[in-house]
């Protein structure tokens, strides 16, 4: 589990449209992480 503040792990993940995008692409720059429960489920 990560604290506030702290760092996140590098990953990858794909865009919307496939291409693979990485948190160091983003670097210099602020990002907002969001994470959602699976649709239609209580959370």
């Amino acid at each position: 589990m990560l604290e506030t503040g702290s760092k996140a792990p590098e990953f990858t993940l794909p865009d919307q449209d496939g291409k693979e995008v990485s948190l160091s692409d983003f670097l210099g720059k602020r990002v907002v992480i969001y994470f959602y429960p699976k649709d239609n489920t209580p959370g």
